[in-house]
């Protein structure tokens, strides 16, 4: 009985460190070079959305340009703001400007090419889409895309907002 309490306890607890409710702390390059620290990401207060994706990745860029049509008017309602995570490996990092630049995507995009950032965040596959409460708390977790999932995210943003109101 014993052991299997104390079994119990150790699958809570590595569930617990693999599904954190904060950001990790993570140094990330952004597209243009410079540094950014994981656990510094915010919106001043505002929830904001973390999609991780990969150049090859057809449902991650589907999802990321469903995003991107409707962006604008999110920022608008909600104040939202997407950072998107590629996990490109260091050898095709360089085709990541480019992918975004021709997609037209004014996200803030981060470069985690050991999938270190993913992997702490309980990411298992991509498009793997995280919701950060404007206090840092993660509170929502989506792995996969499927089109129109992007109006539940939105959903999420909203309630969000309303409880904080």
């Amino acid at each position: 009985m014993k052991n299997i309490i104390i079994a119990s306890m150790m699958l809570i607890c590595a569930a617990t460190a693999s599904a954190q409710s904060e950001l990790p702390t993570f140094s990330l390059k952004n597209i243009e070079g410079k540094t950014v620290n994981t656990n510094e990401l915010s919106n001043d207060g505002k929830p904001f959305i973390i999609d991780f994706f990969a150049t090859w990745c057809k449902p991650c860029n589907r999802e990321l340009s469903a995003i991107a049509e409707v962006y604008d008017e999110w920022k608008e309602e909600t104040g939202v703001k997407v950072i998107a995570v590629s996990i490109d490996q260091a050898h095709n990092i360089n085709k990541v400007k480019p992918l975004v630049d021709n997609h037209g995507w004014e996200y803030e995009v981060l470069l985690d090419p050991n999938s270190d950032f993913l992997k702490a965040l309980g990411g298992q596959m991509i498009p793997y889409t995280i919701i950060v409460d404007g206090k840092g708390k993660i509170v929502y977790r989506h792995s996969g895309y499927t089109d129109g999932a992007e109006t539940e995210l939105i959903e999420k943003v909203r309630a969000l907002i309303e409880n904080r109101e």
